[in-house]
């Protein structure tokens, strides 16, 4: 899967944070970074929620940059005005940062407010799959941000970044890949946290209710008790989706994989031997599944890195999918 512009849970937390304290008339404001030359600690795209005490979500790159852009922050809260925060990143404040070399930052802070127009972007934003959001640098008579629905392939660019008339900060919004995770026990539950930490969005499925739970996995993590066709109908692959298959045992899993290994899905992992792989795949191609979709399924799923414990299988199937995510 090629790289793509995502926002990851992290960043969708802050945009419907930001949504709730701005509706209730909380102070707030986000900081976000809209513009770098050089060697940064952060990209551009990426945010900070501040409150009336300080940073509550996110970051900007820590040490003295986000000292100075919390300061801006609460000016801007108490002015109900934005600003733009430029950083000179020079030897000695890298040094500081633990940076190798310095470079240009240039923050974007604007105050949260209870106006209608300007909550109902941020709502937009923290739902959409994809769009475009225009802020204006300067607010003369209210603030100025809109909201675009767009296809995901309809967006290409850096994730943000400052209009060439500096009146503009422009941010191209996605929402990073979907993890299915077929099981819910020890092994598919650590690979759900993993995922999910990766800033993955995850779905953990299985037909026991008892450990299809939603008490047992963290908030974020979508947990659904069902068939595979029930789960298959309520959510449609795509082939921006990855499925990882970690059931109790091979009858399961080949149950599953006779019908994900032909979905649109741009990942399909299958816990298990090479020895599972085989077994599986002449049953299944005696099926009648077309080999070209068995052979898509990477057994044993995850980075070949001696993993033993769940929480270290999780840690090599992560991995595999994040060069998944980032790979060409």
């Amino acid at each position: 899967m090629a790289d793509t512009l995502e926002s990851s849970p992290i960043m969708m937390s802050i945009w419907r944070a930001a949504a709730e304290l701005a509706r209730a008339g909380t102070p707030g404001a986000i900081a976000t970074v809209a513009r770098v030359r050089g060697s940064t600690p952060v990209p551009a795209g990426t945010k900070m929620l501040v409150g009336a005490e300080g940073r509550l979500i996110g970051t900007v790159g820590g040490g003295c940059v986000e000292a100075d852009v919390i300061g801006a922050a609460l000016d801007a809260q108490a002015r109900r005005r934005p600003a733009l925060v430029t950083h000179h990143l020079n030897a000695d404040l890298a040094g500081d940062l633990g940076l190798s070399c310095g470079g240009t930052v240039d923050i974007f802070v604007e105050p949260l407010v209870p106006d209608e127009r300007y909550v109902a972007v941020l709502e937009a934003a923290a739902g959409a799959e994809a769009g475009l959001v225009r802020t204006g640098v300067v607010w003369e008579a209210g603030p100025v941000k809109s909201f675009e629905p767009l296809a995901p392939q309809a967006l290409t660019g850096v994730p943000a970044m400052l209009t060439r008339d500096g009146k503009f900060v422009v941010e191209r919004l996605t929402r990073p890949p979907r993890v299915f995770v077929f099981g819910a026990g020890h092994v598919g539950a650590a690979i759900a946290r993993a995922a999910a930490a990766a800033g993955f969005r995850v779905v953990v499925i299985d037909d026991r209710a008892e450990y299809a739970d939603p008490a047992r996995f963290a908030h974020g993590i979508e947990v659904t008790a069902a068939e595979v066709e029930a789960a298959l109908a309520r959510y449609p692959l795509t082939a921006a989706d990855a499925v990882v298959i970690a059931t109790r045992g091979h009858r399961n899993d080949a149950l599953i994989l006779e019908r994900i290994a032909t979905s649109p899905a741009g990942y399909v992992g299958l816990l298990g031997s090479r020895r599972k792989k085989a077994v599986v795949t002449k049953g299944l191609t005696a099926a009648g599944v077309p080999p070209q979709a068995l052979q898509r399924v990477r057994v044993p799923v995850g980075l070949a890195i001696g993993a033993v414990t769940p929480e270290e299988i999780a840690v090599s199937v992560v991995a595999e999918l994040i060069v998944w995510r980032r790979g060409p």
